[in-house]
């Protein structure tokens, strides 16, 4: 179990609902070990995805079909934007590339603020040709 906690002067709190589901499933009385680590931007993430979601808004029904949904819409933009791992697969005779986590634990926050800077551009220079970054702004404050 992982939950996210904000420290206060009345000891940690959960930030989110679903921390505060979480930290509801431990018994009162019993004795738990925790790592304490400082986490990334949680907000900068949901960012990260709202720019996602909103872009998969501005696509065609027909790049829909060919992506097939917005979580291979984010791999695609993440080894567009460079992160990415590629091995060879026996198999199929080639080299493959595979987006990497975005997870908490496999990124720092440097290198998450370029990532989104890079998806960024990439959406701009491939998906969102026709559309000025000023209208997307105002339609991903919805998201």
């Amino acid at each position: 179990m992982k939950l996210n906690l904000l420290n206060t002067t009345s000891g940690l709190k959960p930030c989110y609902d679903d921390d505060f589901d979480e930290k509801k499933k431990l018994k009162l009385g019993q004795v738990y070990q925790v790592e304490i680590k400082l986490l990334r931007n949680y907000e900068f993430l949901q960012k990260y995805f709202a720019l996602i979601n909103c872009s998969w808004e501005y696509l065609t029904e027909k790049q829909r079909e060919f992506i097939k949904s917005k979580e291979n819409f984010r791999k695609t933009l993440q080894i567009a934007a460079g992160w990415s791992d590629t091995y060879y697969s026996i198999k199929r005779k080639e080299w493959i590339e595979e987006s990497k986590s975005i997870s908490f634990e496999s990124m720092t926050e440097e290198e998450f603020v370029t990532l989104y800077e890079n998806v960024k551009d990439t959406l701009f220079a491939t998906f969102l040709r026709n559309v000025s970054e000023e209208e997307f702004m105002r339609n991903l404050i919805n998201f």
